[in-house]
C-alpha cells in the first residue's frame, strides 16, 4: 500500500461534474493498494495517517496530528501509484492490485480512517475518471509505504 498525503487547506473531488467529496483543513489521501496487502497493514497505516504529526503547533512546529487539530481527511483512490517506471517509458502497473482485489481494500481503509479519525470521511468514487482540487499547505506531502 502507497499513500500519497498532502496537507490542504481544502480539497475536493469530482466526478461528472458532481463534487463527491470535499474538506476544508486537513489532509488529501491519494491510496493505492496491492495484492498482498491485509488487513494489519491497512491498521497500521490508518494509524501512522491519523496519528501523522504535520500540522504546526503554537511555535510554528510539525507537532500536532490531523486529530489534533480536529482536520478532515479526503481519501481518493488511485492504483497509479503504484506504477513501476523504471524499464522503458510506458509504466506497468503489474504492482497495483486488480479492482476486485483494490476496492474491497479501500472500502475497508476508509473505514479504518472514519474510526480512527471519529468521523466521516469523504472520497472520490472507486475506479471512476476524477478530477482533484486542493489547496495544498505549506506545502507538506508526505509519501508512506506500508511496512510489508
Amino acid at each position: 500500500m502507497r499513500l500519497v498525503i498532502q496537507r490542504v487547506r481544502e480539497a475536493s473531488v469530482t466526478v461528472d461534474d458532481q463534487i463527491t467529496g470535499q474538506i476544508g483543513a486537513g489532509l488529501l489521501v491519494l491510496a493505492g493498494f496491492a495484492p498482498t496487502d491485509n488487513p494489519t497493514s491497512l491498521a497500521w497505516m490508518c494509524r501512522k495517517l491519523v496519528q501523522l504529526r504535520i500540522f504546526g503547533d503554537e511555535n510554528g512546529q510539525m507537532n500536532r496530528s490531523v486529530q489534533d487539530i480536529a482536520g478532515e481527511i479526503l481519501v481518493v483512490s488511485q492504483f497509479t501509484l503504484l506504477a513501476d517506471a523504471r524499464k522503458g517509458n510506458r509504466p506497468s502497473y503489474i504492482g497495483a492490485a486488480p479492482p476486485a482485489v483494490a476496492e474491497p481494500l479501500y472500502e475497508q481503509f476508509v473505514a479504518m480512517v472514519a474510526a480512527e479519525l471519529g468521523r466521516p470521511v469523504p472520497t472520490g468514487i472507486f475506479g471512476a475518471d476524477m478530477q482533484v482540487r486542493l489547496l495544498n499547505d505549506g506545502p507538506v506531502t508526505i509519501v508512506l509505504d506500508s511496512p510489508a
